[in-house]
């Protein structure tokens, strides 16, 4: 799990540090920073892969992209930077080739590089022995036996597991939307859940007893949920339950129709439940990702489902080992954290008189519960996040 998050120059951050929990919750004002922090995170997790980072690949783990001189900070009374530097359990600088083509490449500098040869040697190491050939080199010992020891190269793969390398290669930024979680939309080429919603009926098609019976715990949130399963061999849209606009072969049963006719596809099923479902497949499946982001966490969703749905994803993390960066505009949210939980953090974002993004942790007095509910001190104004403009 990572611990620690330095932000250098990085579009509204000019600098910050973040001591990361389990579970991390970002509230702030609309504009503050908060999705500028997971892109930063996608960014370091990106480069440290040693594939390129350019708009295609930047766009395909959820995040935006811009000019690189307006993804570079440039503040007034501040001399402009030519990198930006991430550190999350080493120090990387991101430099573009261009700066004035959103389609630059970016050059990922690791520790202090200086020579381009010694780079352009690193990157082609770590494109083919550790992206093309990741099962040959668990340990890397063959890289280790012919790179000097305490050399640059020596010292990235010393520092680098399988492990390791699997996490940061899986790190996503999802960001739902309605028509994605339908089958309608399928952009996203991410297995096994695309950044959007996508994939939600393969993935649960694949779920073995153990993890069905896991997300079956918790189908209560959902008042008139029976059943769900997917029709692999979609005949149920032969037999017309839904208008084939959707690729998604998942269906749900209404526990209080009639048994022949209680039967609801994606397409046409309420949308809170496909929300639902996603956070619940992404946190307890084995093959989903052991460190991501979520951005808007409360779309489509009733405040006390917001609660209930955050209290359980807590729980998931630590049962499955997840570490999660989530942000959220919706009070209710944090009602569903338990703060007295040292894996379990908020943090207020804001810009401060500079205009830049600098963030707070929020923490309450050991062992005590507030008399007042988060959700309460938040639109009160007691956790700051709000605008101070009105």
């Amino acid at each position: 799990m990572y611990n620690n998050l330095i932000i250098k120059n990085f579009k509204s951050i000019y600098e910050d540090e973040i001591e990361l929990g389990r579970i991390n919750v970002f509230i702030g004002e609309n504009g503050s920073g908060k999705s500028n922090i997971l892109e930063a995170v996608g960014f370091y997790m990106l480069g440290n892969q040693g594939e390129k980072v350019n708009a295609d690949t930047l766009y395909s783990i959820g995040v935006r992209n811009a000019k690189p001189n307006l993804t570079i900070s440039s503040f007034l009374e501040t001399e402009p930077a030519k990198e930006f530097d991430i550190t999350i359990d080493r120090e990387v600088k991101f430099r573009p080739e261009d700066y004035d083509n959103i389609f630059s490449d970016w050059r990922q500098i690791l520790f202090s590089i200086t020579e381009d040869e010694e780079w352009i040697d690193l990157r082609q190491m770590l494109q083919e022995l550790i992206v093309k050939e990741p099962e040959n080199y668990e340990d890397l010992h063959d890289l280790l036996s012919t790179s000097p020891e305490g050399s640059l190269v020596w010292e990235f793969a010393r520092n680098t597991s399988k492990v390791e390398r699997k996490l940061v290669s899986n790190f996503l930024i999802y960001c739902l939307n309605t028509k994605s979680l339908r089958g309608i939309y399928n952009e996203s080429r991410k297995n096994p859940l695309g950044i959007n919603g996508e994939n939600l009926d393969v993935l649960l098609a694949n779920f073995d007893k153990e993890e069905r019976n896991q997300i079956l715990e918790y189908k209560y949130l959902i008042s008139w949920l029976e059943d769900f399963f997917v029709d692999t061999d979609d005949r149920l849209k032969l037999q017309g339950y839904k208008i084939n606009r959707s690729q998604s072969g998942l269906y749900f049963q209404d526990k209080f129709m009639a048994q022949k006719n209680n039967i609801f596809s994606s397409e046409n099923s309420n949308e809170g439940i496909l929300y639902v479902l996603f956070y619940l497949a992404l946190f307890i499946s084995k093959r989903t990702p052991k460190f991501f982001a979520i951005d808007n966490i409360e779309t489509c969703l009733n405040p006390h489902l917001c609660t209930e749905t955050m209290r359980i994803l807590c729980k998931l993390a630590k049962e499955n080992d997840r570490q999660a960066l989530i942000t959220t505009h919706n009070p209710a949210i944090l009602d569903g954290l338990d703060l007295n939980d040292d894996e379990v953090r908020l943090f207020e974002v804001y810009r401060n008189d500079s205009g830049h993004t600098k963030t707070r942790r929020i923490k309450l007095k050991p062992n005590t519960k507030s008399k007042r509910k988060l959700s309460e001190l938040w639109t009160r104004g007691f956790l700051g996040a709000i605008s101070k403009e009105f």
